[in-house]
């Protein structure tokens, strides 16, 4: 059956994304959409199915290696972190040092600001950390998981050196137009208003000490009452019983490590040191940023070996459990992109689904200056209703950019992907089943 530039090839992206708001499952979801679009392809010979979806599974996942492996690094690092009691030693530190309610609200939003290599290592730190300071100030947790929340997902998406660019980065490498993947991601930045816009909100309700909707009133109770709407958690149990001898710079030095070596390693792979007379700007558009970010997460792994090892803040065998702990974290990371490069390539490479789209809004004469805003609000709702923007980038990306293709208007293809970012970070942000959501609420203890 040769489905090409036929309207079945909408069929697998259109499953996936039912399946997603019905059952509020991505992987599932994912898996059924890439089965379909596979028994398109083999005109329904099940056997032949199965085998063209691991072949493209497995072409996609080792082109995109790197990726998982930063992940991987990344999520053993901040382990590592957890275990050395350096978030705790902060929180004490600022618990002495902070001495107004405006000034707690501007640490945590600050601290928030500054861990941007990873939403979920954000959430969980900046709750821990500074729960302590916030009761003391009679800052209600409510508002404490608006600030987390806030300035998590927002940073991230906005940040070249986190898991989330290297998740967008590794849906745009079949992408035409854009020079380099670290290019494109950087290029949405200014055109990401909903990010912007949620983290200047922060900045403007700390420094006006202003509540709305019903973080207002949670926070009259806790100022009246001092009830701040604490329930036990989790997160604060962590480390207890370990007795970590983490400090403040062991927080800091492995996560400004991990910063520095990827900048310089984007250098490196972009062949800024190779005396070509490259500019910074070309090197950083040239570079290698999947390669880039793994080798700058080995050395933030390495200096934190250094800092920790022989200064005994962990020991060796529990540094080594660190690391297995470290790679369970980014499974469910590494399973979401490796569904998400499978259906791109079911959909891309085998049914053509992109450019049939782009000759359908052709025929109809549909003025892509539209799209962005539609794009905004599709990846808003699915991510509101499946409480993941990366499952939802995951599946709006490949489509949107073939889309966008045949227009030629790279600064439009630019402002596309911005949406698609923006409204997926939106809905997850307001969706209740979100995971950066739960994990806010989690760390914040409300």
């Amino acid at each position: 059956m040769d489905v090409t530039a036929t309207v079945w090839t909408l069929l697998p992206p259109i499953i996936a994304i039912a399946l997603a708001l019905i059952t509020k499952e991505v992987y599932s979801s994912l898996m059924i959409g890439i089965l379909s679009g596979a028994l398109l392809y083999t005109g329904f010979h099940p056997l032949k199915a199965v085998e063209t979806t691991f072949t493209i599974m497995g072409s996609k996942l080792g082109d995109n290696i790197n990726i998982c492996i930063f992940l991987v690094l990344l999520g053993i690092l901040v382990s590592l972190i957890t275990k050395s009691g350096a978030s705790r030693a902060y929180g004490e530190w600022a618990v002495k040092t902070i001495r107004s309610r405006r000034g707690a609200s501007f640490a945590t939003s600050f601290l928030g600001m500054f861990i941007f290599v990873d939403d979920y290592f954000n959430c969980l730190t900046v709750g821990t950390v500074m729960r302590p300071v916030t009761d003391k100030y009679s800052i209600s947790r409510a508002k404490l998981a608006y600030i987390i929340d806030a300035t998590a997902a927002p940073i991230c998406i906005i940040a070249p050196v986190s898991s989330w660019a290297a998740a967008v980065g590794s849906n745009l490498q079949d992408a035409g137009g854009f020079e380099s993947t670290m290019g494109a991601f950087v290029s949405t930045i200014p055109y990401n208003l909903y990010a912007l816009l949620s983290i200047l909100l922060v900045v403007v309700l700390c420094l006006a000490d202003l509540d709305f909707g019903p973080m207002a009133k949670a926070q009259r109770l806790a100022e009246e009452t001092g009830d701040l709407g604490a329930v036990d958690a989790p997160a604060a149990a962590e480390e207890a019983g370990n007795k970590p001898k983490g400090r403040v710079y062991d927080l800091i030095i492995p996560v400004a490590a991990l910063i520095v070596f990827s900048v310089l390693a984007m250098l490196y792979t972009g062949r800024f040191f190779n005396g070509e007379g490259l500019t910074l700007a070309e090197a950083f558009g040239d570079c290698d940023s999947s390669m880039s970010l793994v080798l700058g997460g080995f050395g933030g792994l390495l200096v934190a070996f250094l800092l920790f090892i022989p200064r005994k803040v962990v020991g060796f065998k529990a540094f080594m459990e660190g690391i297995g702990e470290g790679i369970k974290s980014m499974v469910p990371a590494c399973t979401i992109l490796t569904l998400a490069w499978t259906i791109s390539g079911v959909c891309r490479d085998l049914l053509g689904t992109g450019q049939y789209v782009g000759e359908l809004v052709r025929h109809f004469s549909l003025s892509l200056y539209f799209l962005p805003a539609i794009i905004f609000v599709v990846a808003a709702l699915l991510s509101f209703s499946t409480g993941t923007a990366w499952g939802t980038f995951g599946i709006l990306i490949p489509i949107v950019m073939v889309v966008m293709e045949p227009a030629g208007d790279l600064k439009l293809a630019t402002v596309a992907l911005a949406a698609t970012l923006a409204g997926s970070v939106f809905g997850d942000h307001c969706s209740p089943i979100s995971d950066t959501t739960i994990l806010s609420s989690t760390g914040a203890g409300c």
